[in-house]
C-alpha cells in the first residue's frame, strides 16, 4: 500500500514529539507500506514568523515576502523529521513544495493547487526511501513561493495523496476522529466509524473542526478515502469516503451529526425598496469585497413597499459588511449573539420528518428560531447565543446520536 500521513502542529509541536512520529511513521513502512509524510511548522512557529515580521512593519507586508517566510516553518519540520528517521536507520528525504512539485496560481497566501508533478517523490519512493514533504506550500508558475492559507497541510495532503494514487491519507491531530458532536458540549457524543464526504463537508463548514473543508472538498474530487486519527493514542480513526464505500445499513444512519457555529453575525436591513433587482445589488456589492454571506431570509412587503432582508455573516466580517449596505436601506442591525446550530446526515434524502423533529426539539425547549436554511443533506438554524449548547444537547439526544 502506499500511505500519505499528514502530522499537524501539535503534533509536531517540540523535538521529542517529532521522534514519536519518526517512530509512527516507521511501524507503518515495517507493515510493508510505501510512506509519504507531510508535516505542518511545529506549533507557534508560524505566529513566532509573524511576530518577526510585525517588527519591522505594522501596515500589511508583501504577501510574497510572507509567503516565503511563513513556509520555512513546515520546511524546518520536514527536514527535522527526515533526519530522526536517516539516524533510526530508514532512509528518508524531506521536500519543500516546490520539489514535491506541487504547482499552484499566484494568490500568495491564500494559493490554490494547479497541478502536481509527482515525478520526484515517485523516484523517491521507488528508490525505497520515507518522503517527508513541508506541507502548506507550493510555487507559482512564475517560480515564487506560496502558501495555500488556513488549512493548508491538510489540503497538501490530499492532493499529494491524490497525485500518487494513495490508498489512504491519514491526517493525524490532536483527536481522535469525528464525533457526532463535540464532546466538550455533550460528552455523550460518540465517534463515526465512517462518514461520507458530503457530511463531512457540511460539517466542517458549519463549525466542526476537525478537518478544513477545502481539504474534504478536494478528497471528494479527487477520490481519497481520508482517515482523521490522533497522534497521541492508537485509537481507530474515522474515515471519510464517497457514499458507494459506506455500509450497506446506510440509509438507518437518519442523521451523523450536529454541528455549533459560534462565528456567527446577523445582518438585518429594514426599509428596503422592494423591487426587482435589489436583493441582486445588495449582494453583488457584498461578494466584489469578499464577503460571504450564508443564510438569508427575506420578509414580504409592508404596505410602504419596502421590506425586511436579513442574512449571516462571519463575526469577523460584520463590521465590512455594515460598511458595504449602508444606505441600501433605512436601518442596518447586526446582531452578534447568535450562533448557528445544524443537523447534518445523508440519510435525510430517504426519510420525512427530519426537520419537523428538529423544530419541535427546539420549540420544548422554548428555543426561538430565527433563521433556517436546508440542503438535501443538512438543516440549519440561527439562535440566541445563550440557547447554543442546550441546542446541541436537545437535538443530539432527539435523534438518539447518544445511543
Amino acid at each position: 500500500m502506499l500511505v500519505v500521513q499528514k502530522y499537524g502542529g501539535t503534533s509536531v509541536g517540540t523535538l521529542e514529539r517529532i521522534e514519536e512520529v519518526a517512530k509512527r511513521v516507521i511501524e507503518t513502512k515495517k507493515a510493508g507500506n510505501d510512506v509519504v509524510v507531510v508535516v505542518s511548522a511545529m506549533s507557534g512557529v508560524t505566529n513566532k514568523l509573524i511576530e518577526y515580521a510585525e517588527y519591522f512593519t505594522k501596515e500589511a507586508p508583501c504577501s510574497k515576502d510572507m509567503d516565503m517566510l511563513l513556509s520555512a516553518g513546515e520546511r524546518v519540520t520536514s527536514a527535522l523529521l527526515s533526519i530522526a528517521l536517516n539516524e533510526k536507520g530508514y532512509p528518508a528525504i524531506s521536500m519543500s513544495g516546490r520539489a514535491a512539485g506541487i504547482v499552484t496560481d499566484d494568490s500568495h497566501t491564500k494559493a490554490r493547487i494547479i497541478n502536481i508533478d509527482s515525478t520526484n517523490m515517485r523516484n523517491e519512493l521507488d528508490s525505497g526511501k520515507i518522503v517527508v514533504v513541508a506541507g502548506f506550500q507550493g510555487v507559482s508558475k512564475d517560480g515564487f513561493v506560496t502558501t495555500l492559507g488556513r488549512g493548508g497541510s491538510d489540503l497538501s495532503a490530499v492532493a499529494v495523496a491524490g497525485a500518487l494514487s494513495a490508498d489512504v491519507c491519514e491526517i493525524y491531530t490532536d483527536v481522535d476522529g469525528v464525533y457526532t458532536t463535540d464532546p466538550r458540549i455533550e460528552p455523550k457524543a460518540k465517534k463515526l466509524d465512517r462518514i461520507s464526504y458530503d457530511e463531512m463537508l457540511e460539517l466542517a463548514s458549519m463549525g466542526a473542526k476537525v478537518l478544513q473543508n477545502r481539504s474534504v472538498e478536494l478528497a471528494k474530487k479527487l477520490n481519497v478515502n481520508l482517515v482523521t486519527k490522533s497522534s497521541f493514542n492508537n485509537n481507530k480513526g474515522t474515515l471519510i469516503t464517497g457514499e458507494a464505500n459506506m455500509e450497506n445499513n446506510m440509509e438507518q444512519a437518519l442523521i451523523s451529526g450536529i454541528a455549533l457555529d459560534k462565528n456567527q453575525a446577523r445582518v438585518t436591513l429594514r426599509g428596503v425598496v422592494d423591487r426587482p433587482g435589489v436583493a441582486a445589488s445588495i449582494f453583488k456589492k457584498l461578494a466584489e469585497k469578499n464577503i460571504n454571506v450564508d443564510m438569508i431570509i427575506q420578509n414580504t412587503s409592508h404596505e410602504d413597499g419596502t421590506t425586511s432582508l436579513g442574512f449571516t455573516v462571519l463575526q469577523n466580517e460584520m463590521e465590512a459588511a455594515r460598511s458595504v449596505v449602508e444606505g441600501t436601506a433605512k436601518s442596518v442591525e447586526i446582531d452578534s449573539d447568535v450562533v448557528k446550530v445544524s443537523v447534518v446526515g445523508v440519510g435525510m434524502k430517504s426519510h420525512s420528518g427530519v426537520a419537523s423533529l428538529a423544530f419541535s426539539t427546539l420549540a420544548n425547549e422554548g428555543i426561538n428560531i430565527q433563521m433556517i436554511s436546508t440542503s438535501e443533506i443538512k438543516i440549519s438554524m440561527i439562535v440566541a447565543a445563550k440557547y447554543g449548547e442546550l441546542a446541541v444537547r436537545a437535538l443530539h439526544k432527539a435523534y438518539e446520536l447518544d445511543i
